[in-house]
């Protein structure tokens, strides 16, 4: 069983920036697939970043938030990492990091789906104001 537990959340104004941090406390990912997804207020959950087990293939949203975003893994610490850069408020929400030991094959249509992710952490906030 793997448990997965973010940080690094919190209030940053307009144009600043944040690292979460997601650490898995039992077991280990350093074989799956890692993602982050995140949550605003009455909105569904969506897809942010995603990286593959090696590290060597990573998806964004789109295009825009790669110019801002950065996903990275430590497999020896079994952690991975969103740095986050000139951030607005419509980056605000809960930011979830998700474990996808059934993601293997690296297309949008599986890596960025919610429901092929089997372990998700409880959330960490990020609220972008001024």
């Amino acid at each position: 069983q793997v448990q997965l537990v973010e940080s690094g959340g919190g209030l940053v104004h307009p144009g600043g920036y944040l690292t979460l941090s997601c650490a898995a406390s039992e077991g280990t990912v350093s074989r799956y697939a890692m993602a982050w997804f995140r949550q605003a207020p009455g909105k569904e959950r969506e897809f942010v970043a995603a990286i593959s087990w090696s590290g060597g293939n990573t998806m964004y949203r789109d295009s825009l938030l790669k110019g801002r975003f950065s996903i990275s893994r430590d497999n020896a610490k079994n952690t991975v990492a969103l740095q986050m850069n000139r951030l607005s408020p419509d980056d605000t929400g809960v930011y979830y990091c998700a474990a996808g030991p059934r993601v293997r094959d690296w297309t949008a249509e599986t890596v960025t789906t919610p429901t092929k992710y089997d372990y998700w952490g409880q959330g960490t906030q990020v609220t972008v104001s001024s």
